[in-house]
């Protein structure tokens, strides 16, 4: 598919510790993370790869979210944000997913947004308020622990922008 001339296309980004510090964490097995055996040896751990930030008055939630492949390039239609806590995402099958990110702010510019391509063996724990999209899974269907806060009934943790007049590309 080819992009509108007036649109803008947004490179994809190797998934990294540094590249993703402004957005949150990557979460992954690898040699940044404090490792001991456990199990009587027949284990490794990865120790505190991410910092999971519920803020006050909640609790962790540990779901599942099934998300249906989507083709690049893929135009962005909305953007997301959780102002309480944090949000992470872990694919639960050895399959690439495509992360769009942008940093915190009152206002989503279109001109901050950045995308990275995790790979299997990789999730990434989205800060606190934080943009992002909503999942993009990729090839195939994919199923994704999801580890973010569980808050008193009505609270209100969503802000979406619809972004789809930007014409903004992934891919």
């Amino acid at each position: 598919m080819e992009h509108p001339a007036a649109s803008i296309h947004l490179p994809i980004h190797d998934l990294n510790a540094a590249g993703f510090a402004p957005y949150g964490e990557v979460i992954e097995a690898g040699s940044a993370a404090r490792q001991f055996a456990i199990n009587q040896g027949f284990a490794t751990r990865f120790h505190d790869v991410a910092q999971v930030d519920v803020g006050s008055d909640a609790r962790v939630l540990v779901n599942i979210f099934r998300a249906l492949p989507r083709s690049l390039p893929l135009q962005l239609q909305v953007m997301e944000r959780h102002p309480l806590g944090s949000q992470a995402f872990v694919a639960m099958a050895e399959l690439p997913f495509l992360v769009v990110v942008a940093e915190p702010a009152a206002q989503l510019q279109p001109e901050r947004i950045r995308c990275f391509l995790a790979r299997p063996g990789q999730g990434v724990n989205y800060a606190k308020g934080v943009w992002h999209h909503p999942l993009i899974a990729l090839e195939r269907p994919c199923d994704f622990l999801v580890i973010d806060r569980g808050g008193p009934p009505g609270e209100q943790n969503l802000d979406e922008v619809d972004v789809s007049g930007w014409k903004l590309w992934a891919g």
